[in-house]
């Protein structure tokens, strides 16, 4: 036995392994980058397109069909519009020409409104100096009746520049949140020292006062027997000019109104005049009147 070969010894120890075979998990990922399940999706979505219209085709196809529609809604409007104008403009101009027709109407209504009380106005006139008496002339003055003109004086009271300056003197108890701006009391005031000076009528930017007047405030504007004022507010008053002038500034509320504008810089200018003209007030409202024997009626 000793002469017989032998077989060769086959070695029972494993292959040497890989040098990344620590790294078997990112081999693995790297090797098989694409799950199976999604490249047979690929695949049949590849098989699947070729058998079709190429994407590019499909997309160019879609965009041209919403072109299309886009197109056929603008045409459809434009029409309908297109057709609708005449009507639109045909009632524009109805309605246009309604509104001119009921503007002349307005107008004319108001004119005739205006020459009816003219017309009262100088009957009523008329009434008084017929009717008066010996006193006719004097009672239609004091009543605002009629136009009267001749000497007396003038005086412009505008607002403070700085409307807002001032503090302290006779405003500052009535509590007013500009100071510097002439209030409905100031022309008041003013009215009041010039009829206890002599004053035989007065009116305010052409609005002759009356026993039956009255200026009010209405937010920022002040009114005159309801009529708006602007400023600068010019007084007028029919008297005796130099007298007058100078016993209204010597007056408390001539006073009041230097302290005005010494405080509170409102303008006031006071000057004597040959000639004032005032007209009569726009209407006299009779509210009852009672015979006199050997008078006439008042």
């Amino acid at each position: 036995m000793c002469g017989m070969p032998q077989p060769p010894v086959r070695s029972t120890s494993s292959p040497p392994s890989r040098p990344d075979a620590s790294m078997s998990l990112l081999t693995n990922v790297m090797d098989h980058s694409l799950d199976d399940g999604y490249a047979e999706a690929a695949a049949r979505k590849e098989a699947a397109g070729g058998a079709g219209l190429p994407r590019t085709l499909r997309a160019k196809l879609g965009l041209a069909a919403g072109l299309v529609l886009a197109a056929l809604v603008v045409t459809v409007g434009a029409a309908q519009a297109r057709i609708a104008a005449p009507v639109v403009a045909k009632e524009r101009e109805e309605l246009i020409d309604r509104i001119e027709r009921e503007t002349e109407a307005a107008e004319k209504l108001e004119g005739d409104v205006d020459a009816l009380r003219e017309d009262v106005s100088r009957r009523q006139r008329a009434a008084l100096e017929k009717h008066g008496g010996d006193q006719g002339e004097l009672t239609a003055l004091l009543a605002g009746a009629t136009e009267v003109h001749g000497p007396g004086v003038k005086l412009v009271i505008d607002d403070a520049k700085n409307s807002d300056q001032g503090g302290g003197g006779p405003r500052e108890s009535a509590n007013f949140s500009d100071s510097g701006r002439v209030h409905d009391r100031d022309l008041q005031q003013v009215v009041n020292g010039l009829w206890q000076s002599g004053a035989e009528a007065v009116a305010i930017n052409g609005q002759r006062l009356t026993a039956l007047s009255a200026i009010r405030a209405a937010g920022d504007a002040i009114l005159v027997d309801n009529k708006p004022l602007v400023p600068p507010y010019t007084v007028l008053a029919v008297g005796d000019g130099q007298r007058l002038s100078t016993k209204f500034q010597d007056s408390p509320d001539g006073l009041y109104l230097h302290a005005l504008h010494e405080n509170f810089g409102i303008s006031a200018r006071i000057s004597a005049e040959d000639e004032v003209r005032l007209p009569a007030a726009p209407s006299l409202i009779v509210r009852n009147a009672e015979p006199q024997a050997g008078k006439g009626t008042s």
